[in-house]
C-alpha cells in the first residue's frame, strides 16, 4: 500500500518537542514517526510520521494538531511508491568487513568466512548496521587495541544497535556495558547482543551521559568506546577522565574530519592525550590514552 509522509524541519528543541508529540500522538494509531539530522552545522532536525495514504487525509489534522499552530504552516506533503522498502534496504546492505569483524545481515551469513568474527545486525529503530564509517573505523581501532592489550571491562557510550559492544565481546570475551539515551535503542541492542551469542559479557542499560548507577559499580574501564557526536563527546570528556583506569584506552568518533582538533584539546585539557587517528570518508576515529 502506498504512503504519505507528513514532515517538518527546525533545531534540535523544537523538533524534538514535535517528536515526542507526534509520537504520543499517534502511538495507539501505529503510524510510524521518525527525527534525523539533517544539516549538522544549521543545526537543522527533520521530523515525519508516515500514514497509508488511505488515512492521510482524516490524519493530516490530527498531525497540525499535535505539532500546534505555530510550526502548522511548515507541515509538508511526500507521497512514496508502493515498494517494499525494507527489501530495497537489505539489498543495499552488504556486508562490511572491518579488521576480522565482518558486520552483515541475516541475508549474508553466506559471506562469512571461517577466521571471520561475524556481527549480525539488521536494518532497524537503531543507529549502527555497519556502514557508516565511524562504524567501521571504531571496529577497526577496537581490533587493534584489543590484540595489543586486552581490556578487563569495557563501557560502549551510546551503543546505538550495540555493534560495537557486541564486536568487542566477541575479540576480547570481556564483560561490556552498553549504554544509550534513547530506550528503543536499548531494546534493540538487548535483542543484537542475544541473538549474536554475547548476552553473557554484554549489559545493556539506557543511561543519559555517564549518569548511571551501572557506569559508577562498574567504574574504572580499561576501555571506553564512544561513536556519538563531537559536540556531546567535547561536553562530556572530563567524565571519560573520571571514569577511565589509570593505564585505559578510549575511542570515539562521530566526528568530522574538520572537527578533530576541537575534540582533542577538549581531551587534552582532561590529560588524555592522542594516539592515533583513523580517516574515513569525511570522519575520524580517535584513540586517545592517558
Amino acid at each position: 500500500m502506498s504512503q504519505s509522509r507528513y514532515f517538518l524541519r527546525a533545531g534540535k528543541a523544537e523538533a524534538e518537542a514535535v517528536y515526542e508529540a507526534l509520537d504520543t500522538a499517534f502511538e495507539e494509531h501505529g503510524s510510524p514517526v521518525a527525527i534525523s539530522e539533517i544539516d549538522e552545522a544549521r543545526g537543522l532536525f527533520e521530523v515525519s510520521a508516515y500514514f497509508d495514504t488511505a488515512d492521510a487525509e482524516t490524519l493530516e489534522g490530527a498531525f497540525a494538531e499535535a505539532v500546534g499552530p505555530a510550526l502548522a504552516d511548515r507541515i509538508e506533503r511526500e507521497e512514496l511508491p508502493d515498494k517494499d522498502w525494507m527489501a530495497d534496504v537489505l539489498k543495499a546492505l552488504k556486508p562490511v568487513r572491518a579488521g576480522r569483524f565482518l558486520v552483515h545481515g541475516a541475508h549474508d551469513r553466506d559471506k562469512i568466512a571461517a577466521n571471520d568474527l561475524s556481527i549480525e545486525i539488521e536494518a532497524g529503530q537503531a543507529f549502527g548496521t555497519g556502514h557508516h564509517g565511524t562504524t567501521a573505523g571504531c571496529l577497526t581501532m577496537l581490533g587493534q587495541i584489543a590484540a595489543r592489550r586486552r581490556p578487563r571491562s569495557a563501557l560502549d557510550l551510546g551503543t546505538g544497535s550495540a555493534v560495537l559492544a557486541i564486536g568487542l565481546a566477541k575479540l576480547a570475551r570481556v564483560p561490556v556495558l552498553a549504554t544509550d539515551i534513547d530506550p528503543v535503542a536499548v531494546r534493540v541492542a538487548k535483542a543484537n547482543v542475544v541473538a549474536n551469542g554475547v548476552a553473557p559479557f554484554v549489559t545493556s542499560v539506557t543511561a543519559v551521559g555517564f549518569a548511571a548507577p551501572d557506569i559508577r559499580a562498574r567504574a574504572p574501564f580499561d576501555l571506553i568506546v564512544a561513536n556519538i557526536l563531537a559536540g556531546p563527546l567535547m561536553r562530556l570528556a572530563p567524565q571519560f577522565a573520571r571514569y577511565l583506569a589509570r593505564r585505559g584506552d578510549i575511542i570515539l568518533s562521530g566526528i568530522l574530519v574538520s572537527q578533530r582538533d576541537a575534540v582533542l584539546a577538549a581531551f587534552r585539557a582532561q590529560g588524555l592525550f592522542h594516539r592515533r587517528t583513523r580517516v574515513i570518508g569525511d570522519w575520524v576515529t580517535l584513540h586517545l590514552g592517558r
